[in-house]
């Protein structure tokens, strides 16, 4: 029986148990979509990150593919620097640059020697976007006051280096933790703004030196409520350049925490130069194992009804 070496991993932490767990599969090759779909489902993280070597002529170093439990996405932060962190742990990459293929693109990946991870997203797209606030508030149970409090300075907007978001900001973090969302009209609101899923934001963060919050709402790609989120903290910290947020004084670096509502507690580190958005994070090996997998004439008799 074949068995595939499989690995949990907290992302955005350095603790075991918080962050946000990625499935990661070192050694897909030879895998069919078919069965990395339902190794994801087994493993049951919101991703599962699949890694495959490249020819040593190619462009990149090495090919991923992500999977939910029920469909594959394009790119998933958190599963990336899981996957690194892995691979850094093991030895099969050294501290310094890397090139990721993704279906969205190569991504440059750079290891610190202390094991920390930092990939650089696509160039930004930041679109503000009209919005009824009544229906906002209700699609993501927040008192529709809270959104129209920070709105008149801080528009809703369509954001990606990636995966687009939809990015709402919301007052104070009492409001945010109260959101309770109405997860098929966030589904519906996905589809009508095109976006992988809503970020709410504030400000008002539980951590002093965090410079917001966010939780992050994502039903369509079966994800309804991711603990912390890499490509939405690289959207996000584009929308807050775009918008000028800072009145001219970005910090250099910014923390975002997330995940304390789910009991996952996590930071992502963004920087933001330009059009170089660079998404970066922990991550802790909390389980290691081989996964068995039927034969492949197996695969063949399972009936789908």
């Amino acid at each position: 029986m074949e068995t595939r070496r499989t690995l949990l991993v907290d992302a955005f932490t350095d603790e075991p148990l918080a962050g946000n767990v990625a499935g990661v599969v070192p050694d897909a090759e030879g895998l069919s979509e078919d069965r990395m779909g339902r190794i994801a489902a087994e493993l049951g993280a919101s991703e599962t990150a699949f890694l495959t070597p490249l020819d040593d002529g190619a462009d990149a170093d090495r090919r991923v593919r992500y999977f939910t439990p029920t469909t594959e996405v394009d790119l998933c932060g958190h599963a990336t620097i899981a996957s690194y962190v892995a691979l850094f742990a093991d030895g099969v990459v050294d501290a310094g640059a890397d090139v990721l293929r993704t279906n969205v693109g190569d991504l440059p990946i750079d290891v610190e020697e202390s094991g920390r991870v930092w990939m650089t997203q696509d160039a930004p797209t930041v679109r503000p976007v009209d919005v009824d606030y009544d229906r906002l508030g209700d699609a993501l149970g927040v008192d529709p006051a809270a959104l129209r409090d920070v709105g008149a300075d801080l528009p809703v907007a369509v954001a990606s280096t990636g995966l687009p978001f939809l990015v709402v900001p919301v007052n104070f973090l009492e409001r945010l933790g109260e959101a309770d969302p109405d997860l098929s009209a966030v589904e519906a609101l996905s589809a009508e703004h095109d976006v992988a899923g809503v970020y709410a934001f504030t400000f008002d963060a539980v951590e002093a030196g965090s410079t917001l919050h966010g939780r992050a709402f994502a039903p369509a790609a079966g994800v309804p409520e991711d603990p912390v989120t890499g490509t939405a903290s690289g959207a996000c910290g584009a929308y807050l350049h775009a918008v000028d947020a800072f009145d001219g004084d970005a910090p250099a670096e910014m923390r975002f925490e997330q995940g304390h509502f789910l009991d996952r507690p996590g930071l992502v580190h963004v920087r933001v130069d330009g059009d170089e958005v660079r998404v970066g994070g922990d991550a802790v090996v909390s389980l290691r194992g081989e996964l068995a997998l039927p034969d492949a004439a197996d695969d063949d008799d399972i009936i789908e009804v």
